[in-house]
C-alpha cells in the first residue's frame, strides 16, 4: 500500500510505475509474521533490473519460506529522487512501501562497477550510514553479489559481507543464521563472526591490506578467525536447485521483456579476456525435460509470448537440438517465440537454423571477437572466419536479414590491421547475403557490430594486461569507422571514458572507497547512463584521494604482483591463468573442455576430476 506521501509525489515524475508495485505475481505478506525481512536492491532503474535473471530468482527462493519476506527495490531515477528529498521519503520496498531501513537484510547484485555510486546513494536515501563501520547494530545487514564481487574491495568499507559464487544455497543458510543471532541479541560483530565461517561469504572488514611503497599490494591479512581465502559457492546440481515458477509481469516494459530460463551454467571454451567463462565453472547443464517444464510453468504463469534460453554460449548446450522439438511441441501452437541468445558461430548448424526458421525472427547474434585469425588466436576465440561467414549464410539462406556481430578493441598484442580487418570481415558477412540466390525479394541486408573496448578482468588469463587509454581507443575508433564502407553496417561502441573507469574499478584495490565515496558526493551517479555520467568530476574525486587511476587501469602486471583478489577462491588456480597468458602472446590456442580437459581445477568443487596442471 503505497503511502499517501509517495501517492502525492508521483505525478511529479516520468515513470510512475517504477514505483509503485502491485504488479501481477509480486509477492505480498504480513510483515508481523515473518521473522526476516530482505530488501533486494537493484542498484539502476526498474526497467534494467526487472530484467536481470537472478533477482527473479532469488526473490522466489527467499518468498518460498513462511518466515521471510524478500521484496524488490529500485534506484529511483533522479526527478523522483528529487521528490524524494523534498517530501523526506526514505527509500522504500515496493510491496509494502516500508523503508528498508528497517530490513534485516539489505542485498545488492552488482553487474556491472559503473553501478557503484548508486549503492552509496541508495543507503542514503534510506537514511542509513553509507561506511559500514558507522552501522553499528545487528540489523540491516548489508550484503552484495553479483560478478563484481569476485573482487570487491573497492566497496569493502561500505558493505558487512559480499557472496562470491552463486546465491541460491548461501542466502538460506544466512537468512538461518540471521534468525538465531536476532533471537540471541547478538552484537553485528558476533554474527559476522559466524557468517564468516560460511563458505561462499566474505566479511571485509576482517581483513587488513598492507601495501608496498611503489603502492602495490604487500599482504592481505585475515583476522577474527576469517578464512585465509574466501572460496565461491558453486550450486552441484541444476536439475534439483531452486528455479522460479512464475515471474513477476511488470507494469512497463522493462530492457528484455520476456521469460528467461536457464540452460546451464560455466563455459567450456576458455576465451582469455572473458571474465563470466571462468568465474561460472564449471559447466553444468540442466537436463532438455526439465528445462521445457520451467518454460511452460513461467509461461503459463505469467502470459509472456516470448523465451529466452539463457547461457554463456546456448549452442554449447548438448541436448539444444532435443530440448527446441520439446518447445515446440506447443510454443508453435500458442505461438511463442524462442530466442537463443550467446550463438557461437563454429557450432551453428543446418539443423538449428531450419528449427529456428520456424518461428518469429528474433536477432541473431555472433561473437567474432576479432577481426583476424591471429588476433582470434591470442584470446582463444577458437573460430574462423570461415565458420562466421557459413553461419551467416545458413541464417541468411533461412530468411534471416541481419546479424548482429560483437567484436573488442584494445585486446592485447593488437594492431592497426586487426582493427580494420574488423571493417573486412564485416563486408565479407554483407557480401554472404547478397550472394545468396534465395534471399528475400526486394530486401537488404542489415549487420549491426558491436565494438566494445577490451577491460582487463580478475580471474582471467589476461587480468595482468594494461588497458590501452582514452586517446588509443578513440584512435582505434576513428580508424575502424573510417574502414567501413557501406551504409549496410552499423556500429556501435562504448563510451572509452567509461572503458577506462570500469577498467580501474574491475581491479582496484579497497583505496578506491575514497575515490567513490569522493564521486558520489560530488553528484556523480548512474555512472553507466550517457546523460548522467560525468569524467570531470571522476577525475576531480580521484585527486581528492590522491590516487592515479591509470595506477589501476594502465599499468601491466608481473606474474608475481599480489592482486587485490587473491584471497579470493574461485576455483581456478593463478598458475593457469599465467600459462593461459603466455600461450596467448604465441598466439596458441587451447582446446574447449569437452575436447580435451586443460587442468584448470574447476570440476573439483562439484566433486568431479581435473588432470593436474602440468
Amino acid at each position: 500500500m503505497l503511502s499517501k506521501k509517495v501517492e502525492n509525489v508521483l505525478q511529479f515524475v516520468q515513470k510512475p510505475g517504477r514505483y509503485t508495485g502491485g504488479e501481477f505475481n509480486s509477492v505480498i505478506k504480513d510483515k508481523n509474521k515473518v521473522d526476516i525481512r530482505y530488501a533486494f536492491c537493484f542498484p539502476d532503474t526498474y526497467e534494467i533490473g526487472m530484467s536481470h535473471l537472478g533477482m527473479k530468482i532469488l526473490y522466489s527462493l527467499v518468498n518460498e519460506r513462511k518466515d521471510a519476506w524478500c521484496e524488490r527495490v529500485f534506484a529511483p531515477w533522479t526527478d523522483m529522487e528529487e521528490e524524494m528529498r523534498k517530501n523526506n521519503i526514505p527509500l522504500y520496498a515496493l510491496e509494502s512501501s516500508d523503508p528498508i531501513k528497517d530490513f534485516d537484510l539489505i542485498g545488492f547484485t552488482m553487474q556491472y562497477e559503473l553501478s557503484y555510486t548508486n549503492v552509496l546513494n541508495m543507503l542514503d536515501l534510506a537514511g542509513l550510514p553509507i561506511y559500514a563501520k558507522d552501522r553499528t547494530s545487528l540489523t540491516p545487514i548489508v550484503i552484495a553479489g553479483g560478478s563484481c564481487v569476485c573482487n570487491a574491495e573497492p566497496i569493502a568499507d561500505f558493505v558487512d559481507i559480499t557472496l562470491p559464487g552463486e546465491g541460491e544455497e548461501v542466502t538460506n543458510e544466512l537468512i538461518d543464521l540471521l534468525k538465531i543471532h536476532k533471537q540471541k541479541g547478538s552484537t553485528k560483530e558476533e554474527f559476522l563472526k559466524e557468517a564468516a565461517k560460511i563458505e561462499g561469504v566474505y566479511v571485509p572488514a576482517f581483513y587488513d591490506v598492507s601495501y608496498n611503497e611503489d603502492g602495490t599490494i604487500s599482504e592481505v591479512k585475515a583476522t577474527n578467525g576469517a578464512p585465509e581465502k574466501v572460496k565461491k559457492r558453486v550450486i552441484k546440481n541444476l536439475d534439483t536447485m531452486f528455479a522460479p515458477k512464475e515471474f513477476i509481469v511488470p507494469f512497463i516494459e522493462p530492457v528484455h521483456d520476456r521469460t528467461v530460463v536457464e540452460i546451464f551454467r560455466g563455459c567450456i571454451r576458455g576465451c582469455r579476456f572473458c571474465q563470466a567463462g571462468f568465474l561460472y565453472r564449471p559447466i553444468r547443464e540442466k537436463s532438455p525435460e526439465v528445462v521445457n517444464e520451467q518454460c511452460k510453468a513461467i509461461c503459463k504463469n505469467t502470459g509472456y509470448e516470448e523465451i529466452s534460453l539463457c547461457s554463456l554460449s546456448t549452442s554449447d548446450y548438448t541436448g539444444l537440438e532435443d530440448l527446441l522439438d520439446k518447445l515446440f511441441d506447443w510454443t508453435l501452437d500458442e505461438k511463442i517465440n524462442i530466442s537463443l541468445p550467446s550463438l557461437r558461430a563454429d557450432n551453428f548448424s543446418s539443423s538449428i537454423a531450419e528449427k529456428l526458421a520456424k518461428i518469429r525472427k528474433s536477432g541473431l547474434t555472433f561473437a567474432a571477437e576479432a577481426g583476424t585469425q591471429r588476433l582470434r588466436d591470442v584470446i582463444n576465440k577458437n573460430v574462423t572466419e570461415e565458420e562466421i561467414l557459413s553461419s551467416s549464410r545458413k541464417a541468411f539462406m533461412k530468411g534471416w536479414t541481419g546479424v548482429k556481430l560483437y567484436f573488442m578493441i584494445g585486446l592485447p598484442t593488437e594492431t592497426d590491421e586487426d582493427v580494420t580487418a574488423i571493417a573486412d570481415l564485416s563486408q565479407n558477412v554483407v557480401n554472404e547475403f547478397y550472394n545468396n540466390p534465395d534471399k528475400p525479394k526486394g530486401r537488404g541486408v542489415n549487420v549491426n557490430i558491436s565494438v566494445a573496448s577490451f577491460v582487463p578482468k580478475p580471474f582471467t588469463p589476461f587480468q595482468w594486461e594494461a588497458q590501452d587509454d582514452i586517446k588509443t581507443i578513440e584512435y582505434k575508433q576513428e580508424l575502424l569507422k573510417n574502414s567501413v564502407k557501406t551504409k549496410k553496417i552499423n556500429i556501435g561502441w562504448n563510451d572509452p571514458k567509461m572503458s577506462f573507469l570500469e577498467g580501474v574499478f574491475a581491479r582496484g584495490d579497497r583505496r578506491l572507497s575514497q575515490v567513490i565515496y569522493n564521486a558520489y558526493k560530488l553528484g556523480c551517479k548512474f555512472d553507466s547512463w550517457d546523460d548522467q555520467f560525468d569524467f570531470d568530476k571522476w577525475m576531480q574525486a580521484f585527486e581528492m584521494a590522491g590516487l592515479d587511476p591509470a595506477f589501476y587501469a594502465n599499468r601491466k602486471r608481473s606474474f608475481d604482483e599480489v592482486f587485490p583478489w587473491d584471497h579470493m577462491d574461485y576455483g581456478i588456480p593463478k598458475k593457469f591463468f599465467e600459462k593461459e597468458n603466455k600461450k596467448a602472446y604465441e598466439a596458441q590456442t587451447t582446446p574447449n573442455c569437452r575436447e580435451k580437459c586443460n587442468g584448470c581445477s574447476a570440476n573439483k568443487l562439484c566433486g568431479g576430476e581435473c588432470r593436474e596442471l602440468s
